[in-house]
């Protein structure tokens, strides 16, 4: 099935790129991307990165945010991101510290060699990457200027920590997708994401190394796909990494996206911001989620399948039961208004000239419904 358009540029250096003396900063080359980007008349976009694409990748979410639809990260680390220094100091990638003319004397004519090194440690099949693909990117290294490149790439991660330092001031708000291989990054992945996005999703791809698009290439595939086609997710409060029980959060707390991102739960206006504060609406639970909803916004008849209550926590909101929008039964209620919306009850609801935050208590999994389809805003987003 042909339903997305699909770019895999090589990077600066690499494949049948041209191999500049220069240039291979990870901020430079999400400059790359871009004009790749915009030359085929493109402009905003999913990202699916691996290994030292993942750092371009970041690089290109952090300089263009608003052009970054989601982000996918697959098993690599963000120099320097925590936990950068301990990475560093794993014997297993001497490798980074391995370049200059030298290097590349010791391996020239033995390209093959070198990279049988790396695939063979960090991959979970001893039988993956296969032997045509290991031949097709020994040979592709062996070009003219091929290894000098490839080692360029590693030579500029200390001038990539610096820049991620000052990218990591700003939290990515769109939503990630961190994918690790059970025997490699595994769950880290996300760890490391986290600190630098506010809305990251996890995903460890059982059995697989470091080599995923080889070594489970289908179940990678699936759920790249589940994640870049499927509703947008909230993000979980930026402060609450250990997920325990106890939260006190005060109203600086509250992470808000600037960009919307109706998750499950909401009404799925293109506007509207949503943070998770506890447990997840598209599963089994209990869930709290806080929804700032933009001014000037009207929300057509809809239910939701949970039992859910909610407090008007800024701004007025107006809201009213019924399966069509009616002004006459909507009720205006300020900041410290309760309601419910009972299960399969449908309402409608509308701000005035200011936003409206409101909290929401219910049992997942939740859903949203509307009573007239040609109004559900989620599908004339697509």
């Amino acid at each position: 099935m042909k339903d997305h358009t699909v770019v895999v540029p090589d990077l600066r250096g690499i494949g049948r790129s041209s191999k500049p003396a220069d240039g291979y900063d990870k901020k430079t080359q999400a400059g790359d991307i871009r004009a790749v980007v915009t030359s085929l008349g493109y402009d905003k976009t999913f990202v699916v990165a691996h290994d030292i694409g993942n750092m371009v990748a970041y690089a290109y979410a952090a300089t263009y945010p608003d052009k970054v639809e989601r982000l996918v990260v697959m098993d690599a680390p963000i120099p320097g991101i925590d936990p950068w220094s301990e990475i560093l100091q794993n014997p297993g990638v001497w490798h980074f510290n391995f370049h200059g003319p030298d290097a590349e004397r010791l391996v020239a004519g033995r390209e093959r060699i070198y990279f049988d090194r790396i695939w063979n440690d960090f991959t979970g099949d001893p039988n993956k990457p296969d032997e045509a693909t290991r031949n097709f990117f020994a040979a592709t290294y062996a070009q003219p200027g091929g290894m000098r490149a490839g080692f360029a790439q590693f030579a500029a991660f200390s001038q990539d920590a610096k820049d991620n330092k000052i990218f990591e001031q700003t939290k990515l708000t769109m939503p990630v997708l961190a994918v690790g291989g059970e025997k490699s990054f595994g769950p880290l992945q996300a760890v490391i994401m986290r600190h630098v996005a506010i809305n990251v999703r996890e995903e460890v791809v059982a059995g697989s190394g470091h080599w995923l698009m080889e070594e489970r290439p289908d179940y990678t595939v699936a759920l790249i796909r589940k994640f870049l086609d499927g509703p947008a997710s909230a993000p979980t409060l930026a402060s609450s990494a250990s997920h325990s029980a106890e939260e006190r959060v005060t109203p600086a707390e509250y992470k808000f996206p600037q960009v919307g991102n109706p998750g499950t739960g909401s009404s799925g206006i293109g506007g509207i911001e949503t943070v998770v504060l506890k447990g997840n609406p598209e599963e089994s639970g209990v869930y709290t989620i806080m929804l700032r909803v933009p001014p000037h916004t009207r929300i057509a008849s809809h239910s939701h399948r949970d039992d859910r209550v909610a407090t008007v926590i800024s701004g007025t909101w107006h809201i009213g039961y019924g399966d069509t929008f009616d002004e006459a039964k909507l009720k205006a209620l300020p900041p410290g208004s309760f309601y419910t919306e009972p299960p399969s009850r449908n309402h409608f609801a509308e701000t005035g000239d200011e936003a409206v935050v409101v909290q929401i208590t219910g049992f997942g999994p939740s859903s949203t419904e509307y009573v007239d389809a040609t109004q559900d805003p989620r599908k004339t987003r697509k």
